[in-house]
């Protein structure tokens, strides 16, 4: 596990560029900055060419649609292809909405994403494999997440991040399970957001998607995890407010110390 990946960050303040999700828009643009990387976000198309160039990575948000947002979406995409900038997508709600898998689909076919981070429903939805979902929800399935997770990576040819109680990352070939994290995160919204957000910013200090996507899981994961540790009566309200100031100040050893990964 790349932990190092962490200060490279911090020291190289990496650009991302977001499509952003309306909902949790403020909590995207300061966890990129507490974490060390610098945020910009665009609703507006005819900035994208310019957007792209200047940013390091890509984060791409389905939390919020309109079609002039998903034009804008495409544009950003076929743009970070051309300016070879890695992309990160976040298929939100695709696991219960037809409409959304359908333009997830889409964008999935006419770029190349680096990483697609979303819960268990929404990455089995993109495999098309059986699953419940209920609106952002992950829901609940009998498959098996590992082979699922898996699937979905050989399927677009990039590394899948299925957050959960156990977080699953696979490249398609290998699986990697991280254990940090608590439960805090789901009564929070903005919280897988974010983390697809900062994955953005791990794949811009790295070529390898795959490392990116475990060393940013784990340092979220472990970063809630260390909130909670320190403040056991903190709630969803209070949690919001720690995970900012945790995302700042915690360290590479503070996560080694309590890093469960297998």
């Amino acid at each position: 596990m790349q932990l190092e990946l962490l200060d490279k960050l911090r020291k190289e303040n990496p650009v991302v560029l977001n499509a952003a999700n309306f909902v949790t828009v403020q909590d995207v643009a300061n966890g990129l900055n507490a974490i060390g990387a610098s945020p910009i976000m665009s609703s507006e198309i005819d900035e994208t060419d310019e957007m792209v160039n200047m940013a390091s990575a890509v984060a791409i948000n389905m939390g919020s649609l309109t079609k002039l947002q998903i034009a804008h979406m495409k544009k950003m995409g076929d743009l970070a292809r051309e300016y070879h900038k890695p992309i990160v997508l976040d298929p939100v709600a695709v696991g219960a909405v037809d409409y959304r898998l359908n333009i997830a689909q889409d964008l999935l076919w006419n770029f190349h994403v680096g990483v697609i981070r979303g819960n268990a429903g929404e990455i089995a939805a993109l495999g098309e494999f059986d699953w419940q979902s209920k609106g952002i929800d992950a829901g609940s399935g009998a498959g098996n997440l590992d082979e699922i997770t898996k699937e979905v990576a050989k399927k677009y040819h990039c590394t899948v991040i299925a957050s959960g109680a156990t977080d699953t990352i696979s490249d398609g070939t290998n699986v990697v399970h991280v254990h940090n994290g608590t439960p805090l995160f789901q009564a929070h919204v903005g919280s897988g957001d974010m983390l697809t957000s900062i994955v953005a910013a791990f794949c811009a200090v790295t070529d390898s998607r795959f490392e990116a996507a475990q060393a940013a899981t784990l340092v979220f994961g472990s970063i809630g995890q260390l909130v909670v540790q320190d403040h056991p009566d903190v709630g969803p309200g209070s949690f919001g407010m720690y995970l900012m100031d945790y995302l700042a100040k915690v360290q590479v050893s503070d996560i080694e110390k309590i890093a469960d990964y297998d």
